[in-house]
């Protein structure tokens, strides 16, 4: 049996079930194997409720119950290959919420997002986490290429995000009183489905992948799937 050291952290990202790629879950676990991650940290995204969004969405897709339904599907691999995770809120996830206040209904009229999906008791679901002197957040309100270096030198800490699914990176940011780093961790969305066309003609793709803080959150390195 493999060893887990609490020292490293493996950071999933932008799952979007049920258009997730088939096998990201199994990239994830191969990379939380090879460095020994005992610690793991959800960016966020974790479901897409495409059929609730407010962007435009398939008229030919399914309805919200089919999706919901689904999404269970895939989530008791993903809740049976991690029992402890620390899942980071983000848009995607916020939307029941967010359509409530839309329509001018009470935060009492909806079940938390932890009993609608049936989050088992090792999930952890917060906005932000600290882990190490990182701060985990999903990146909502940050945009483009740099989205993570911004996201860092917002909070003048080490932060890793998820939500552009564009990038897939590391910078390092020095001062003349301290190092950190900003860190876009990629995503793990299938680009064919339906919930992603609107990307089809956008020149940059999603970038697959995760990351791992090593080192109580000294380094950190980013690993891009095969595509």
């Amino acid at each position: 049996m493999w060893k887990l050291s609490k020292d490293n952290v493996l950071v999933i990202s932008d799952t979007h079930l049920p258009f997730e790629r088939a096998d990201y879950l199994d990239f994830c676990l191969d990379i939380q194997k090879r460095c020994h991650c005992g610690r793991v940290v959800h960016i966020g995204d974790l479901v897409d409720n495409h059929s609730i969004s407010y962007h435009e969405h398939d008229p030919n897709g399914q309805s919200p119950i089919d999706e919901m339904e689904e999404a269970d599907q895939h989530l008791a691999a993903w809740f049976k290959a991690f029992p402890k995770i620390h899942l980071c809120i983000g848009n995607h996830d916020s939307l029941v919420d967010r359509k409530g206040r839309t329509v001018g209904l009470p935060k009492r009229a909806f079940k938390p997002f932890r009993k609608i999906w049936n989050l088992p008791s090792g999930w952890i679901d917060v906005f932000e986490v600290q882990i190490d002197g990182v701060l985990y957040k999903h990146g909502t309100g940050f945009s483009g290429r740099y989205a993570h270096v911004a996201a860092a030198e917002r909070s003048r800490q080490s932060t890793v995000i998820g939500h552009t699914h564009s990038s897939l990176g590391v910078e390092y940011i020095v001062s003349s009183k301290d190092r950190i780093f900003g860190v876009n961790c990629g995503c793990g969305i299938d680009r064919k489905k339906y919930a992603f066309r609107y990307g089809k003609d956008f020149p940059r793709k999603p970038v697959l992948g995760c990351a791992v803080v090593t080192d109580k959150g000294q380094y950190v390195q980013v690993f891009p799937m095969g595509l």
